[in-house]
């Protein structure tokens, strides 16, 4: 498996950050544009329940955005419809899309778990650089999607997220502790306050010791104290490289979530 990593470089980055949001065209479809921005306290509504539409192990579209920017829902093979199955929501980092985590896919399938990888609305997730508002909405459906074909673990329904990817999962997932049982921060930016936080799910974070994109110093060695002293209980992994995620730090932090 191939490490997963990001090209962006410190300006390429800032950019890409300044731009998400800020008059970008939703690139959703109408029944999520109906709702799209009205998520401004970060909440999800959606809840497991009766999977009435089951569908067996493969890919899917989600057929919830247009514009090219959509996403996918992945069942492991082996899947049995009825049988509690781990889901974890995965976020990409900025300027990229789902197809990030292709190379992930083996891994998670490999340990049985389900994925939902959506497309950000903008270059990037909106609360990296403005309030919750679309991306959250979007989300939302997707898991609905999601819960209507999946039979799901509510002991295992994680948020994991690169990058920006990261520090929209930490700010997402701590609002919606009541949801999420599991928190996985991969190389993220900063870590949100003024929203009101929910539960206290575990929450595992890694960080290259040589990131130029987010160094650790001003990150994640900053975030883990900080969730620490919030209550939290904080799995940090450092690691001898750059703004990446190789498979020796992802395969543990995601058989860590699925148990």
């Amino acid at each position: 498996m191939q490490h997963w990593n990001s090209d962006l470089t410190r300006r390429r980055f800032l950019q890409a950050s300044a731009l998400a949001i800020a008059g970008l065209p939703a690139a959703c479809g109408s029944d999520v544009s109906a709702v799209e921005g009205s998520r401004v306290n970060g909440r999800l509504t959606q809840r497991p329940g009766p999977a009435n539409q089951p569908l067996t192990a493969g890919r899917y579209a989600l057929e919830l955005g247009t514009g090219g920017r959509d996403g996918f829902l992945q069942i492991p093979p082996g899947y049995q419809h009825g049988q509690p199955t781990p889901l974890l929501v995965l976020l990409h980092g900025a300027g990229r899309a789902a197809s990030e985590w292709n190379s992930a896919i083996s891994l998670t399938n490999s340990l049985g778990i389900v994925v939902v990888a959506p497309d950000s609305r903008g270059v990037s997730w909106d609360r990296v650089r403005a309030d919750f508002g679309p991306g959250v909405a979007f989300i939302d459906f997707a898991l609905k999607k999601a819960f209507q074909h999946v039979s799901v673990d509510t002991r295992r329904l994680g948020l994991a997220g690169f990058s920006d990817g990261g520090t929209y999962s930490l700010s997402l997932g701590l609002v919606n502790g009541d949801l999420f049982t599991h928190i996985l921060a991969f190389s993220p930016g900063f870590l949100t306050i003024g929203q009101q936080r929910r539960g206290k799910p575990p929450v595992y974070i890694t960080h290259g010791t040589r990131d130029n994109v987010l160094p650790i110093d001003q990150t994640s060695r900053r975030i883990a104290p900080a969730l620490r002293g919030d209550g939290y209980t904080v799995t940090y992994q450092e690691f001898d490289g750059v703004h990446e995620l190789p498979e020796h730090i992802a395969g543990p932090a995601f058989r860590w979530f699925a148990g």
